[in-house]
């Protein structure tokens, strides 16, 4: 756990985190409880590096064109 918290910071990790405690500090002082969570939610995912924080939500663009992904094989496609 103490390494999970003290390596692999990135930028957008150390925004999860200053964001989320700015939620939580502005929800505290207009006593909107609700926001608390909300920003607690955000801290945490900064602070133990899960979820988007921790970079899991990047999706690598598909290198196949569009025509290899339109293709149909009708070789193995048996009609009745």
């Amino acid at each position: 756990m103490k390494e999970r918290i003290l390596t692999g910071w990135t930028i957008p990790r150390a925004l999860y985190l200053i964001i989320g405690i700015i939620i939580v500090i502005q929800s505290a002082m207009e006593n909107e409880w609700i926001g608390i969570v909300f920003g607690g939610y955000f801290a945490s995912m900064g602070l133990f590096a899960f979820g988007c924080a921790s970079g899991n939500c990047y999706v690598p663009q598909s290198k196949k064109t569009n025509e290899e992904t339109s293709e149909v094989n009708l070789e193995n496609t048996k009609i009745k």
